[in-house]
């Protein structure tokens, strides 16, 4: 039996052996398994969090803070807003929200961590070039927590017994990528207590579908994503892996899907009234 098949029985036939332990990820519905407490992992998050504001140099770039802290809380609102609507359970709810700039240049990226603890780094903004740009990042990386993928991703790794670094699930492996682009020792720091595995494929492609979901519910023109991962593509200069070897879906194969989602979640999914 290969792997794939091995981890979906693991993941879907537990439920039989763990009360409670199977849900469904807020809008796509994909069934996941969380038997690792949330609250557990937000505390957890928010420790390390601290430590990475003590170790990082943070920038001083406050029209680029600002920016992203209003981005941010118009996810917040326009999030649970959302849900609030649909009268459905908000998945934020027990969120801390709190967003950080990293000065590094060399990192085009960003995270969000469990419980809405971001981070962005000063190269990705060469990246994004304007507000738009950013929100689509930053929905990407906020729908990671919205969908639980830390908690999914952990649960699955308690199963298999599988022991590395839980740092790397809080980002989905982009902190060891900033480790290993820097040189730092950020992802030591708590080393001992977790496992490294990035988000899957269909993880990846989930952040990507309801990413540009939040961005439309605030407001933001998600038509700029593409744009963005065109513009990563380029930077990246042929340098990122096939797809078969990589747990994110090429650039070609995004930029493809976005594509077919765009207009559909504009029209469905339009700028919410805050009520």
């Amino acid at each position: 039996m290969n792997r794939r098949k091995f981890l979906t029985y693991v993941g879907c036939g537990c439920c039989g052996m763990v009360l409670n332990s199977c849900s469904t990820t807020p809008i796509t519905e994909r069934r996941q398994l969380k038997i690792i407490p949330e609250a557990k992992l937000n505390a957890q998050a928010a420790a390390i969090y601290e430590k990475v504001k003590e170790k990082e140099k943070m920038s001083d770039d406050t029209k680029s803070l600002n920016e992203i802290k209003e981005i941010g809380k118009r996810m917040e609102q326009s999030i649970s807003e959302y849900f609030y609507q649909s009268n459905q359970d908000d998945p934020t709810k027990y969120f801390d929200w709190e967003y950080i700039l990293i000065d590094n240049k060399k990192i085009k990226n960003a995270w969000c961590m469990p419980g809405g603890k971001i981070a962005v780094y000063t190269g990705l903004l060469d990246i994004t070039k304007n507000i738009n740009g950013l929100a689509a990042v930053m929905g990407h990386e906020i729908a990671h927590a919205v969908a639980k993928h830390s908690v999914e991703r952990a649960s699955r790794n308690v199963l298999l017994n599988t022991g590395t670094q839980l740092f790397d699930i809080f980002s989905g492996g982009k902190l060891s990528q900033v480790n290993r682009v820097t040189g730092m020792n950020t992802v030591g720091l708590i080393s001992q207590i977790g496992i490294m595995n990035p988000f899957n494929r269909k993880q990846e492609s989930e952040a990507d579908y309801l990413g540009l979901i939040f961005s439309s519910l605030s407001g933001y023109n998600i038509k700029e994503t593409t744009k963005i991962w065109e513009r990563m593509k380029e930077a990246n200069k042929g340098k990122a892996p096939p797809e078969f070897m990589s747990t994110h879906p090429s650039a070609e194969n995004r930029i493809k899907q976005i594509n077919e989602w765009t207009n559909e979640i504009i029209l469905k999914y339009p700028p919410i009234k805050i009520l």
